[in-house]
């Protein structure tokens, strides 16, 4: 009861018998209640003091209730007080009006009492975890942002150290040839060890940045985007050999090329690895009926079984979150990418039946790439 009793609820209505009967039931069960007789007085009133809901009478002199809501609505700081219409009026056009301008509910007069406090108790449940809700999505966004933050600066530091250590290895490399076998394979070891964390450092550097970087949209010819990123996985492609069968021809969608590019090479890296042996691997576009693209890569590898498949593009929500085995930070890139796009994607695979990965994109309309 303790809490009911912090709930504010104001009144409005022109006929003072009504008044008195709501502002009498609601306080005997624990509201605090204010009465305003007029429209503008209600206005006035609110200003004072913001309260946790508002029972609004529709038909009043000078201001109905209706313009009393648009105007409670048009105000920031009352733009979230929920409003309960009570009216003698039951048209269909009435209740479709007070729901069209903000109101969240709608009581005809004679009304019962048990009705009243019911639909009370619930708008201000709602109420209350709204605002529940939206402390707690802006608490996951200051830790996101946060996150970010951090993974950005600690992989930008470590980006010059690595990046010396790694040359220093590649000329030990070069200019010790007379070293023994032992010694080769470790230096070759530590070459190895050393691009593998710079990958990663890469990775981390644009999953911080996607989601605050501001990028234009603008129709994306996919064949260049998707022959970029072949040449640039060409070690990758010489390594496994694959058999690969590219569309002769892509839609253009709406995007932007530099993280598509990073979409594409992630899922033909994955295909690269894990995609048969050899890998074959086919890359197409299918237009969707509601005017979308959908981009994929097919292989005939051992597929993914549904648990697997649930986990693959989490976002992370910690550094240290686990991650699944060798699809890397790849994949939460491309599910960032695609959030930041206004596009989906997803994989679609079954245990012994290949995998196949794909994202959509809004297609631009009459346009088709080579």
């Amino acid at each position: 009861m303790n809490e009911v009793k912090k709930k504010s609820i104001l009144v409005v209505d022109d006929t003072p018998a009504n008044l008195r009967l709501l502002v009498e039931m609601l306080t005997q069960h624990g509201y605090r209640v204010r009465p305003a007789s007029t429209g503008e007085w209600a206005l006035t009133t609110v200003q004072k003091e913001l309260p946790d809901l508002i029972l609004l009478d529709i038909m009043m002199p000078q201001l109905d209730g209706y313009e009393v809501c648009r105007r409670l609505k048009a105000d920031e700081r009352t733009r979230s007080i929920p409003v309960i219409f009570i009216s003698a009026l039951d048209e269909i056009f009435d209740k479709m009006t007070a729901f069209s301008i903000g109101g969240v509910d709608y009581i005809t007069k004679p009304f019962q009492v048990e009705e009243v406090l019911a639909r009370v108790r619930t708008h201000l449940g709602l109420e209350e975890m709204r605002q529940t809700l939206q402390a707690q999505n802006r608490q996951l966004q200051e830790q996101n942002q946060e996150l970010d933050a951090f993974a950005h600066t600690v992989a930008h530091d470590l980006k010059s150290p690595l990046a010396k250590a790694l040359a220093s290895l590649s000329l030990m490399q070069e200019c010790l040839p007379d070293l023994d076998e032992d010694m080769r394979q470790l230096l070759q070891i530590s070459i190895n060890a050393s691009r593998k964390m710079n990958n990663i450092i890469d990775e981390l550097l644009l999953l911080a940045g996607v989601r605050r970087a501001a990028v234009q949209m603008a129709p994306v010819n996919m064949a260049e985007v998707v022959n970029q990123a072949l040449s640039r996985l060409s070690p990758m492609i010489d390594q496994y050999q694959p058999k690969l069968v590219v569309a002769d021809s892509w839609p253009v969608a709406q995007g932007y090329a530099p993280w598509l590019e990073e979409v594409w090479a992630n899922y033909l890296s994955n295909g690269l690895k894990y995609g048969g042996q050899p890998p074959r691997l086919e890359l197409g576009a299918t237009p969707q009926g509601d005017g979308a693209v959908r981009f994929w890569v097919r292989d005939y590898g051992p597929g993914l079984s549904p648990e697997t498949q649930a986990q693959l593009f989490t976002e992370f929500t910690r550094l240290t979150s686990v991650r699944v085995e060798g699809h890397g930070l790849g994949l939460s890139i491309v599910r960032r990418i695609m959030n930041k796009l206004g596009g989906h994607c997803g994989v679609e695979s079954a245990p012994g039946q290949g995998s196949e990965f794909y994202f959509t994109l809004r297609g631009v309309e009459g346009t088709q790439g080579n």
